[in-house]
Parts: C-alpha cells; structure tokens; sequence
C-alpha cells in the first residue's frame, strides 16, 4: 500500500521562504516514476506545481513558479522536496504530494497516489 505524507507548510509573510517535505512509503523502484507537488487555493482547480522523474531528477515547473520554486528527489530516504523561495499571497493553497507515471506535466486525474495535503498560507 502506498502512502504519501507532506510537511512542512506554515503561514509565512510574502518574500518569505518555506521547504515542504514529503515522504512515500511502499513505492517501489519500477512504481510511479514521476512524484510532484499540487496545490490547490479556495475555490481553484487542484493544479500541478512541480514535478521531477524519481530516477533522473529531471524537473518540471509550471510558469508562475519557475525561478522560485525548486523540486527535489532523495530516492535513497523514498523523499520528495519544494524549495519555495519569494513566496507571494497567490501561492497560497493547500499542497499535496502525488506521485504517478507518464509524461510530468499531467492534470489531476492521471495522479495514481495523493499524500493528505499541507497548508501553505502567504500573508502580504
């Protein structure tokens, strides 16, 4: 059985800093081989944020995070990681691991595993 669980979320002020955590158990090396980050805001489509290939590290950003958000990949600890920098009171949501297979840019349906979520709140 596969269970995703994040950490790390908070309530920070814009131009502030926060890194989510998020740690899988019972993926296995051929399972899913793309883990990332979804948020989703009040009243918002659940949308994609990140996503990184568990064997390369190869990342994708969608647009209004690149340049301040980074992906990571420990497979050694089975972990996944978001380096959020310059944080803005529109990146606020509630984030969610997932991990799936395919292509990395994909729409919530073809997510296969969700961790519970993490909430993330910018203040300006």
């Amino acid at each position: 059985q596969v269970q995703l669980v994040e950490s790390g979320g908070g309530s920070v002020q814009a131009g502030g800093s926060l890194t989510l955590s998020c740690v899988a158990s019972g993926l296995t090396k051929n399972m899913n081989s793309i883990m990332g980050w979804f948020r989703q805001a009040p009243g918002k489509e659940r949308e994609e944020v990140a996503g990184i290939y568990r064997s390369t590290g190869s990342p994708y950003y969608v647009g209004p995070v690149k340049g301040r958000f980074i992906i990571t990949v420990d497979n050694a600890k089975n972990a996944l990681y978001l380096r959020m920098n310059s944080l803005r009171p529109e990146d606020t949501a509630m984030y969610y691991c997932a991990a799936w297979s395919g292509y990395l840019a994909v729409a919530p349906s073809s997510v296969d595993y969700w961790g519970p979520g993490t909430q993330v709140t910018v203040s300006s």
